[in-house]
């Protein structure tokens, strides 16, 4: 399992509003983003730049999530207590994430080549393909 910072920990807070696929978590983890949310707008109350950042994020502003993560890490540094609280919250998330054990047969008869994969993060290289990625993001 990934280390949980505050980017990872934001991240999973706010799920519901970037990913599109969120049926591979549970409905227990589902329900566990939406209060790990409430638990870091309670932190933040009153601080405005936070809340405006927080505004944004919740209307898909991936700057402002990372503006978030930013005051969060802050505040779980200085508050280890509340660090560990949503850290054990992230951890019951990740848990709920759903697995995909789907199964991937593959018949060759003439001799060719064939790739399967299965990949939950990052970029999959795939057989003898070259793949030129540019380092800015979209």
């Amino acid at each position: 399992m990934e280390p949980l910072t505050a980017s990872v920990i934001v991240t999973l807070a706010f799920t519901k509003i970037f990913e599109k696929t969120i049926e591979k978590f549970t409905e227990s983890a589902l329900s566990q983003m939406d209060e790990l949310r409430k638990r870091i707008w309670d932190k933040f109350r009153g601080n405005v730049k936070v809340e405006t950042a927080l505004k944004a994020t919740e209307k898909g502003s991936k700057k402002d999530l990372d503006t978030v993560a930013a005051y969060l890490q802050v505040l779980m540094h200085e508050e280890p207590d509340f660090a560990e609280e949503i850290r054990t919250l992230a951890k019951e998330i990740k848990v709920g994430q759903k697995q995909n054990n789907s199964n991937m047969t593959q018949n060759n008869s003439d001799n060719a080549k064939g790739w399967q994969t299965k990949v939950n993060a990052g970029t999959a290289y795939i057989g003898e393909v070259t793949v030129h990625q540019s380092s800015s993001n979209s």
